[in-house]
């Protein structure tokens, strides 16, 4: 019945949702299995090279006999490769499930419609569609990645409320101005850690000296990225601490004493363009860019951000770093004691 199809789809895609932030370059999946209108096993993928959803949910059955009377609701098309695990088309096949509800179908090219074609051929139904759009938005970095070959692209900044991001900086002061407060730096730690890079620019790097990691949240710190004039930077400073190195894309090739991976691009002109190949080879598939006003406008005035979140603080400057301007479509706000946020996409 389509009605118990979208409520066991919405629960395949509850405990793909679980796992947020530790999958890449793998999507999250959750997948059901369902025998007589009952729940006989779930399960969903934890991260890259673990079983996947439907091999962790056909384990989680106890009694295999009822499989051959079930229905799996998975939110991406099994995969029908072998790659650091079988395949969960073929394993789906052997344990002879008669009937598989699929979301969407998945976008890489190794997959793509060959794992729904597979099971088709060996007899068993296969209904798509069901919660397509939600699952696309579960797995919107997966997508973009794959259909658009560069990361889903975040932007973040926070403005005072006379719409700067940074005071006037006077006898080389260095930290951060804030404007928001500890709820708001939770959450975007907590933002930081489900995604697989982050990036500022070098100006952002000397004034506020971040160190762009989890430490308010419980998560993976993401890859660090710097876009620099000229890679003036201190090997002191916070952002080269940390288990992977920082990743320094620079316009003159210099290199200071800083334990950094340097990666020297052609032109200003080609920058982001060169930054995003860059990041398709590392099968980076999410980036959120924090700053500062040059980065987050070179980002905007190119198309390239799929995303912004932007706080504005009840905080004045009165003078200071203009910030950038943005248009878009105001998707969702939040509220917060010294702040409100505005969640905004790219307009049609």
């Amino acid at each position: 019945m389509p009605g118990n199809d979208i409520k066991y789809m919405k629960r395949a895609i509850a405990l793909a949702s679980l796992a947020a932030g530790n999958t890449s370059p793998n999507p999250l999946v959750g997948a059901v299995i369902v025998q007589n209108n009952t729940i006989i096993g779930e399960g969903y993928h934890t991260k890259a090279g673990e079983a996947h959803a439907e091999i962790v949910a056909i384990n989680s059955v106890k009694d295999k006999d009822l499989l051959k009377s079930a229905t799996m609701f998975v939110n991406l098309e099994p995969c029908s490769h072998y790659g650091r695990t079988p395949p969960c088309a073929k394993r789906i096949i052997d344990e002879g499930i008669p009937r598989v509800v699929v979301a969407v179908a998945d976008p890489s090219e190794k997959v793509h419609e060959r794992g729904i074609r597979m099971l088709k051929d060996a007899g068993i139904e296969v209904i798509t569609g069901i919660l397509e759009t939600e699952s696309r938005d579960l797995n919107k970095r997966f997508f973009s990645f794959h259909e658009k070959g560069r990361p889903y692209i975040i932007l973040k900044w926070a403005r005072s409320k006379d719409g700067y991001i940074d005071r006037v900086r006077a006898n080389n002061e260095i930290g951060p101005n804030w404007i928001t407060g500890l709820e708001e730096r939770m959450l975007v730690h907590k933002w930081r850690s489900e995604e697989d890079a982050i990036l500022v620019g070098d100006k952002t790097v000397c004034n506020d000296d971040p160190s762009l990691n989890v430490r308010l949240w419980s998560g993976n710190d993401p890859r660090k990225f710097v876009l620099s004039e000229s890679a003036d930077l201190e090997p002191g400073m916070k952002i080269f601490q940390g288990d992977k190195p920082t990743v320094i894309f620079n316009l003159q090739a210099r290199q200071n004493n800083i334990q950094a991976d340097y990666i020297c691009l052609s032109s200003r002109d080609k920058a982001l363009e060169e930054v995003m190949a860059f990041m398709k080879e590392a099968e980076i598939q999410s980036l959120i860019v924090e700053g500062g006003y040059t980065v987050l406008s070179q980002f905007i005035d190119a198309g390239l951000w799929d995303e912004a979140r932007v706080f504005t603080g009840d905080i004045l400057f009165n003078e200071g770093l203009k910030s950038p301007v943005i248009e878009g479509k105001v998707t969702g706000t939040r509220t917060f004691e010294r702040s409100y946020l505005e969640y905004l996409k790219p307009g049609e």
